[in-house]
Order: structure tokens, then sequence, then C-alpha cells
């Protein structure tokens, strides 16, 4: 029969229940490590404080979930086993504000639909347990302790053709330990067990709900890496009366991987995969990231249930935020401010050694008031002079690090350092020029004697990156404090230093652009030319003119200043992706940083430039107060520590 050859008609005629039931495992039930997850949510509901999770043949031939939780009433149990039939909801209003993690009724089933189940339970007030045959209805008395047992054997056994897709033994069992994973590190009070033929593969012992049990799950689970190399995030954010908390941890840059599976976000107690917190996420790593590294992170985000829709998908693993913008911004501020303070500093604050490894494990805030620490630190009038004869317009622009040369008759301690206020500037052109003119050093050693009286004021031992001892090659510094060696790469913290003050300078101006003589022309799609036409102020923020030429065409009449040389089609398809996608004034954020980005890496110190042992601690005690000073604009690090222990290991002291 060929394929325009129509079917012959056919009655319309109701599905059997067992059909439907199968056909409703098919969305609930992909393989066994979402019987695993159903199992868990159930148990976790019920109350449980330990749950174990036994294995065959990867979950195929056997999954069994033993909890001790409040147990099953012997006359619910037939019932439990029914489509649609839940303790969870009961109405539409607690639909659209669900705090348990299982609401639909459909797991068991769905489960029992294309396996052979039975269910034994035991409430607190019944003398022994019952357990129920899901495929025969059979219901018997059992021995068993208060909680409930599931037993899932043969899984697809009714639809083989499903059991064809699955992978390997190996696959799919580490499909179900991801599983098991999700939820332990959701709930830290509960003790998590896994078994697999016998054999213990995991276990999680439960500790009362608090900081420190998170912290001992969090190691337990992904590891003490990740436990030593993470920051502590706790942010909350106020809109219109409603709160949105984030907290958990973010690991360092230095610990980003190449994929996203070290990436766990949990709304409300549930892990989602959600496209606006992993953006938001990515997005508050955008300055430390080197190249594609994914970030590592376990975040929690607590919201209203009634702003937040759980019903979307018949795993429970996607969500529908009533303002996800609103969402974004709170986990971009939270990420965005647990990164900023330099850990160096907080090391200090700490005790601990001056280390990017152990300052990540600093119990100080996340989010220090910028002030405060900088009082620490600030030294008065501090002033980073060159050596006679190296400044003028040729110089490779270390003089970023302070402002052009004084007036004949201004005196050498007005100088502004870049721990300073920028000066008030109004439009980008003055922005631009004051940043440039910034950049230009100034010769002459009238400000020695100052620079060794500031650095000398504050105590040597308060110094988290020590005092500058030498230069290596022109390109590293070498200083020590009382943990031992650090060494620094000039060109990329200075890089950092120039970029923070570019950014706190242009923050109120606008990009300057550029008139394009004839303007680019380009055939635009409807979502193209109704984002150009309600972003306009946007575009005008980004340096860019993009206006509608016909129905179905845009132009590009103006670009900004430093992308003349780009191709203005490009640039504005691409701006106007970002702004469809995401918040106007995110893509702005992220346009402006290039900009500036950029301009640093052309103005930061450039390798073999010989330094003083004052310019070296200038700056380093710049370092020290500027913020996500750890890694330069392109993600890389800034400095590195070698402690005594490990100094001595090397050359085999003690031994």
């Amino acid at each position: 029969m060929s394929a325009s050859t129509p079917l012959p008609p056919r009655p319309i005629r109701e599905l059997p229940d067992e059909l439907i039931s199968q056909i409703a495992a098919g969305e609930v039930v992909e393989r066994p490590a979402s019987v695993v997850r159903e199992l868990l949510d159930n148990a976790l509901d019920a109350g449980a404080s330990d749950i174990v999770v036994r294995l065959s043949a990867a979950g195929v031939r056997m999954i069994r979930v033993e909890d001790n939780g409040q147990g099953i009433a012997t006359a619910d149990l037939p019932v439990a086993l029914k489509r649609h039939a839940t303790s969870k909801i009961g109405s539409l209003q607690d639909l659209e504000s669900v705090a348990t993690m299982g609401f639909r009724g459909e797991a068991l089933a769905a489960i029992a639909a294309i396996s052979d189940m039975s269910v034994l339970s035991r409430t607190a007030d019944a003398p022994h347990a019952w357990q129920l045959d899901a495929r025969t209805g059979e219901l018997k008395p059992a021995a068993r302790a208060v909680g409930t047992t599931v037993e899932v054997r043969e899984l697809f056994f009714a639809t083989p053709a499903r059991r064809k897709f699955l992978k390997a033994d190996a696959t799919e069992l580490a499909h179900c330990m991801e599983s098991v994973r999700r939820h332990a590190l959701a709930r830290p009070d509960v003790g998590f067990s896994v078994w697999h033929e016998g054999k213990l593969l995991e276990q999680w012992r439960g500790q009362p709900d608090g900081a420190q049990a998170l912290t001992q799950r969090l190691a337990d689970v992904l590891g003490a890496e990740f436990a030593d190399q993470s920051l502590p995030v706790d942010h909350q954010a106020q809109s219109n009366g409603r709160t949105v908390r984030i907290w958990g941890r973010i690991g360092l840059p230095d610990l980003a991987r190449s994929r996203g599976d070290q990436q766990f976000a949990y709304i409300n107690g549930r892990f989602v995969r959600d496209k606006v917190i992993v953006h938001a996420a990515r997005s508050g790593f955008e300055d430390v990231l080197h190249g594609h590294k994914q970030p590592v992170y376990v975040l929690y985000v607590e919201i209203d249930p009634t702003r937040v829709d759980v019903n979307v998908h018949p795993t429970k693993i996607e969500v529908r935020f009533r303002d996800s913008r609103e969402v974004h911004q709170a986990v971009l501020h939270a990420v965005e401010n647990a990164l900023a303070a330099p850990r160096a500093a907080l090391a200090a604050s700490s005790g601990e050694p001056a280390s990017p490894m152990s300052a990540a494990g600093s119990q100080a805030s996340a989010t220090p008031d910028p002030a405060a620490r900088a009082a620490g630190w600030q030294q008065s009038g501090l002033h980073l002079p060159t050596r006679a004869g190296t400044g003028g317009a040729g110089s490779d622009g270390f003089g970023a690090m302070w402002p052009s040369r004084p007036a004949s008759g201004q005196a050498s301690g007005q100088a502004v350092a870049f721990g300073a206020d920028a000066p008030t500037t109004t439009g980008a052109q003055a922005s631009v020029q004051t940043a440039q003119e910034a950049m230009r050093p100034w010769g002459g050693g009238e400000a020695s004697a100052d620079l060794a009286a500031d650095t000398a004021a504050l105590p040597e031992g308060h110094w988290p990156l020590g005092r500058a001892i030498a230069q290596l090659h022109g390109i590293y510094i070498l200083a020590e404090n009382s943990q031992g060696l650090i060494v620094v790469d000039m060109h990329a913290a200075h890089e950092r230093i120039v970029y923070e003050r570019l950014k706190e300078q242009l923050d109120q101006a606008r990009i300057a652009s550029q008139p394009l003589l004839i303007p680019s022309s380009f055939a635009a799609t409807p979502q193209e030319i109704a984002t150009a036409q309600n972003a306009q102020e946007a575009l005008a923020a980004l340096g860019l003119d993009i206006s509608a030429l016909s129905p179905k065409t845009l132009a590009v009449r103006a670009v900004p200043t430093h992308l003349g040389q780009a191709d203005a089609v490009e640039l504005a398809r691409s701006v106007l992706a970002e702004l469809a996608q995401h918040e106007a004034s995110r893509v702005l954020t992220q346009a402006r940083n290039e900009l500036l980005a950029t301009l640093a890496c052309h103005s930061a110190v450039r390798a073999n430039r010989r330094l003083t042992l004052e310019e070296m601690n200038a700056l380093l005690r710049q370092m020290e107060q500027t913020e996500r000073s750890d890694q330069c604009n392109h993600g890389r690090p800034t400095w590195r520590a070698l402690t005594l222990r490990e100094l001595d290991a090397l050359f085999l002291r003690g031994r």
C-alpha cells in the first residue's frame, strides 16, 4: 500500500485499561533509574529517615526500595496501585502549590503495568505488615518493621520492545546511582544505601539537618575535592514582597569540567533540569571561566510553591516559573557575589593558608561588603611609580595602576591608586578617554618613598599574597608569605585589575557608537523585527542603531566604535537573538564586558617588563582588594601557592 493510499475507516473505541497504563508507563518509566527515582520520591514523602536500594542486573531483574517511613494503611494498599490515586493532592488548589516530591498518582500504577511488582508495608498502629501482589491483587499478612518495601521484578517484561532499547548493565547502573545521588544531595538528613548483586556500592549516613550536615553530604557524594574547592552561597532576593533564596555551594573556576555533569539544581528540594537556572549560573561564572568549561555547583532555590509549576512533565524533572526573570537574577547575583571576593583575602581573614584551595574552604561570608573587605588591606595613598624613563606613549601600560602624570604643581601624594574611587564621568566618550589616560604611566620615582612608607604601615603578617622577593623571566612575580611561596602571573593579574576598574568607570555610561557610511541591510525574521522594535533602548546602550526598512528587512545604521571592523549584520543578528532569549540588561552587560576585557588585555603590563620590588608589592596589594582577582579576564588563574610542606616534600626534607 503506497503512502498516498488512504487507510480504510476504523471505528473509534476506548482503549483497554491495561493498554492505557502501558502507554502512561512509557512516559513515566524510561529505564530502571526512572523506577528508582519514583520510589525514592514516595519514600521521602512518607517521612523516611533511612532508605535502602537493592538492585539486580542494574535494576532490570530486580529493584527493591526499603524505607522506614510511616507506611501505607492496609485498606489503602489496593488503591495505591490504581491510576491517578494519590494522597498528596485533592484539589486544583493543592496542585498549584505542590510541596511533596510526588503528586501525580501515576508512578506505582505505571510500574505495575510493565513489571512484576509487590508492595509490603506496615503502619505504626498495625500489628503486622501486609503484602500486596500487583499482578494478582492478593493481599496477605507478612513480617516487617514500620515502613514500606516496594519490589519490582522483570522490568519491561510486559513490553519487551522497550527492554531492547536499554543500554549495557554498567550504563543502567550508573543512571540508577545518579538518581540516588540527586536525592541524597537534596536530603542530607536521610541515610541512603545502594546494593547491587548483594554488594554495597554506596552508603551515605543521615545527619541532623544543618550546614554541617550538608557540607558532609557534599563531601561524601561529590568527593572531598569539591568540598575543599567550593565556595558557600547564600543569597536572598526581594521583589514586590516576594522572597527567593539561593543557597548551596559552587565549585571554584579551577574545578570546572568539560561537561556539565556536575551541576545540581533543586527547586524546593526537587532536582530539576531548568534552562533558566543553568543559564543564570553559567552567566555568573562568565568572567572567571576559561574557554568552554562548565562550572560545578549544587544550588538550592527556595521559592513560593505557588510561583512555580511542577506539573509540566510526567517525570517531574522540568518546571516552569511564573516569573523566570526573577529567578534568573537571583541565581545570577548569588553566584556573582560568591565569586567576587578575592580568595586570598578570605583566607587571611579566616587564618587559613593563603592558597586558592584553602581559601575556598573558608567559612567567611561569600558576599562581604567591599568597603569592609578593603579596610583590612587599604593603604592610604598607595602609588605605583615607574622607573625614570619608562613613561610615555610607548610604555607597556603598567601605568594603568595610576592616573596620568600629575601637573607640575601637584603633589605626588594626590595620585589615585587603583583601589580608589574613579572620577565621575558623563558619557561614553569621556569615560573611555578617562580610562585611556589612566593607562598612560608617568615616569620618575618621586613616589617611591611614599610607597615604601605605605607598604611598611601595613603589618607584613597581614599580607595574604605575601612580600615580593623576585621576578622570574619577566613573567612571574615570586612572593613569600607565612605559609610558603606565592607565584603570580603579573600580566594576568594586572589585566583583571584594569578590567574591574574599567567596569566601575563605565557602569553608568553608554557604549559609544559609530555611524556606518552605508547602512547594512538584511532579511529579518518576524521575531528579529519585533525584538528590534521593542528593544531600541537596549540597542542604543550597546552602541547599535537597528531599524526597520520594510516589514521584512532591518538595517544596521551604527555599531559600537570599538567594533567598527566587525560584520554589522552578523553582530546585529547575534545581539537580537540574545535580546529575544534573555534580559536586555544582561545582554548589555555582556557586550560591555567583552569590549572592556579587550581594552584591559591590551593595556595590562606585558611580559619581560622589569618591575621594581615596590611595583610588585603594589600589584600584590591591589590583587588582595580587587574582586575576582584570582582569575584573569579569560578565566586563567592569576596566582598559585606552594606551602612549606609541599616544598619540603620536593626536596625530601624530614625523610
